[in-house]
């Protein structure tokens, strides 16, 4: 109740001092031409007074009357033309009104479309509560595929010749279920068909055939499999799966990105954001799961309310490949050591050219310091700063880096 008189009150507010205005306006019109008549009038006696002091003579004092009494007469004709252009005061009046209404009808009825009436302040800590209940009573993985099921559009019809290679799998899989080889064929095959139900029970099966043996990669298969069949959503049963792929391995990176989007899902978008940009930052040229988090991470960075940009597409700074490292070992010191300045070299051409993220900033700072280069390494690192002032997160990733050379704030 206190929100709608508020903005009652303002809207009113401003309905009067614009009412006001339109009222006042031919007062004021009014007050100046009297002012003016005045002033000339009072000119006029102090000729007269001239005159008989002997200040002026009879010519002289002949020519400023005739001046004084044209001026007169203008601002007379003035006085009557703003009199006649001037709206009636009841036409002031209907205008006044109709910008009150306009004002309070409009206010209102725009806010009870586009806002939402009656929902209270939502502090950072209900939101967060709000996020982990909406993630605790998040749909079941068998719920989320029969809703995914009316929305799936119809997969076009594969060659006969494959459906029958497929069946021929299930009916050897089904005579020899502790197969590991026979289960992986199956449920690749049963995905590339769609079938991903049945894909990702071959993957579970494998999986338990496998035991120990059974590596992140695994795990991570059947999460994807159990996402696909849920039409992209991350269930509760999916994250668990996704837990032990990043036990066995946490810089999976088709685990770590379903987590993302599970927290997207979830209303926690920074939390997506934070893993989503560290992975880019971070991705081997080719990287399967870069286009997905390409394609969303600037709308999860507005809904966290991050300034980002996001970086151009190219190979990202990955280090050296496994032919430089291959190289590198079989030259001399001197040599390895102008190797390595030559890539720094293209790392800073490139940031100076292109720009690029808080991460390759970082570990350019990194490798000048590591060079001993320091004074390059603080030009880069005051020029890092100007970049990201706007961003805290990238600003501390810089820092942290730049500590680590032995550069002061």
């Amino acid at each position: 109740m206190v929100f709608w008189l508020l903005i009652i009150g303002l809207a009113a507010a401003v309905s009067a001092l614009l009412a006001l205005a339109l009222l006042q306006r031919h007062r004021a019109q009014q007050a100046r031409a009297e002012y003016d008549i005045a002033v000339y009038r009072e000119q006029l006696a102090a000729v007269d007074r001239d005159v008989a002091r002997g200040i002026l003579d009879a010519e002289a004092a002949e020519r400023t009357r005739t001046e004084i009494a044209r001026r007169i007469l203008d601002a007379d004709r003035s006085r009557g033309t703003d009199a006649q252009g001037d709206a009636p005061r009841r036409v002031n009046l209907a205008m006044a009104g109709g910008v009150a209404l306009v004002l309070l009808g409009g206010s209102v009825g725009l806010y009870t479309m586009q806002g939402a009436p009656g929902y209270g302040d939502l502090p950072l800590q209900e939101r967060l509560a709000a996020s982990a209940e909406r993630r605790a009573e998040r749909p079941r993985q068998a719920e989320a595929e029969e809703q995914a099921a009316a929305f799936r559009p119809e997969a076009p019809q594969p060659a006969p010749e494959y459906v029958e290679l497929v069946d021929r799998l299930r009916a050897t899989v089904a005579s020899r279920p502790d197969d590991p080889r026979g289960l992986a064929l199956l449920a690749r095959n049963e995905a590339a068909l769609g079938n991903f139900t049945a894909a990702y029970d071959a993957q579970r099966r494998l999986i338990d055939v496998l035991g120990a043996r059974a590596t992140a990669d695994h795990y991570a298969d059947l999460a994807d499999m159990m996402v696909l069949a849920a039409g992209g959503y991350v269930s509760p049963e999916a994250e668990a799966v996704l837990g032990q792929a990043l036990s066995r391995d946490p810089q999976n990176g088709p685990a770590r990105y379903y987590v993302g989007l599970m927290q997207s899902q979830n209303g926690r978008p920074d939390i997506a954001f934070d893993i989503w940009r560290e992975m880019l930052e971070r991705a081997a040229p080719g990287a399967p799961w870069v286009p997905a988090i390409r394609a969303q991470i600037e709308e999860v960075a507005a809904r966290a309310g991050r300034r980002y940009q996001l970086p151009p597409e190219g190979e990202p700074l990955a280090g050296p490949s496994a032919a430089d490292v291959a190289a590198a070992q079989d030259m001399s010191p001197e040599d390895r050591m102008d190797m390595i300045r030559g890539m720094v070299a293209n790392l800073s051409d490139r940031l100076a050219n292109q720009g690029g993220t808080a991460g390759e900033w970082a570990r350019l700072i990194g490798a000048l310091g590591v060079l001993g280069d320091t004074d390059s390494a603080s030009a880069i690192y005051a020029e890092a700063r100007d970049v990201f002032a706007d961003d805290p997160e990238g600003l501390a990733q810089i820092s942290e880096a730049a500590r680590g050379v032995g550069l002061g704030e």
